[in-house]
């Protein structure tokens, strides 16, 4: 509650911030200063009012999918064959989107169920990219660029088929770091958290909801806080020289999406907003990798599964997420 409290504070902050920009500069500040703040505050408040209703979505999407849908539905049609494996899982995806952080928790206990691997894998990949939210979103971020969306949709699917392939060949013992009796005895104090929701399990959701939602709404303030600064009060010259080169560009935004950690449901609007700065490949890889591997998702990842498995899956999709979007860069986004 009190960190609750004070993302409250920290957004009241920023909106009377943006709606006040001479708090910000004093007599002693000139005219750029003030024209700086006032770019800052309109770029900030663009980025998170668009993105704001994605938000709001998406948490009570995949609050509802938490609460009411069964994890013995989704294990019971899992199919072993490794290609309709893969394809079951892309499905899953678009027919629950469930957050990134949310998906962890749940394939944990599917693969400790029995669930195969790869599956796992590939709806922590592709599910919080390819799903309606994340497709309307896309779409309105990048309403001049439909390419955008579908370049963003097609590597997703790439990479989580190429990694799911690649996990199902390599990884044929347990890779969990606590087997199934000791994950539900571990499980026990989440088990008493969600008590409740036996009993009303509306109310369980929006209570889901509500505290995925400050959890999401807190990277997606701190993610475009760093957008609008960088766009505002980092020199064109020097974003440019970064974000049209044709290496350096894409893992320079693996890296800021990595750090910021945004939810699928907002980081296009942040990536539209270095359009015009970063070339099309790099805003595609950012777009695709953010969701699929960043700093919150790797530390639940480390305490999931072992460290080697959380490694080469690291190393799997950074490679395949730059492979890919450098092709989409230069066959299909020029």
């Amino acid at each position: 509650m009190a960190l609750h409290g004070f993302f409250l504070l920290l957004i009241s902050f920023l909106i009377i911030m943006a709606m006040n920009p001479g708090v910000l500069v004093s007599l002693d500040f000139n005219m750029p200063a003030v024209q700086n703040i006032q770019s800052f505050k309109t770029m900030f408040v663009s980025i998170v009012l668009e993105a704001l209703p994605f938000i709001v979505l998406g948490v009570l999407v995949s609050s509802f999918v938490q609460i009411f849908i069964p994890e013995n539905w989704i294990r019971r049609f899992a199919p072993k064959n490794p290609l309709l494996g893969i394809l079951f899982a892309c499905v899953l995806g678009f027919l629950f989107p469930i957050c990134e952080c949310g998906m962890i928790p749940v394939i944990r206990r599917l693969v400790a169920k029995g669930m195969p691997l790869y599956i796992g894998v590939v709806f922590i990949l592709v599910g919080p990219i390819v799903n309606p939210i994340v497709y309307a979103a896309t779409f309105m971020a990048f309403r001049n660029r439909p390419e955008m969306l579908y370049s963003r949709m097609g590597l997703a699917l790439f990479v989580g088929t190429a990694v799911g392939l690649i996990v199902y060949g390599l990884f044929k013992k347990s890779v969990l770091k606590h087997s199934a009796v000791t994950l539900y005895e571990s499980s026990d104090e989440e088990g008493r958290a969600h008590k409740h929701a036996r009993g009303n399990p509306v109310f369980a959701m929006l209570e889901h909801a509500g505290a995925e939602f400050f959890d999401m709404g807190k990277y997606l303030i701190f993610g475009s806080v760093v957008a609008a600064a960088m766009q505002t009060f980092v020199p064109r010259g020097s974003l440019l020289e970064v974000g049209q080169d044709p290496v350096m560009s894409h893992f320079f935004m693996m890296g800021l999406a990595y750090l910021l950690s945004l939810c699928s449901t907002s980081d296009a609007f942040v990536a539209s907003s270095f359009a015009g700065t970063f070339s099309a490949g790099s805003l595609l890889t950012f777009m695709v990798f953010g969701p699929m591997l960043d700093l919150k998702s790797t530390l639940m990842l480390a305490s999931v599964f072992r460290v080697k498995f959380v490694l080469t899956l690291f190393v799997l999709v950074v490679l395949f997420v730059f492979l890919g979007a450098a092709v989409a860069g230069q066959l299909v986004l020029r």
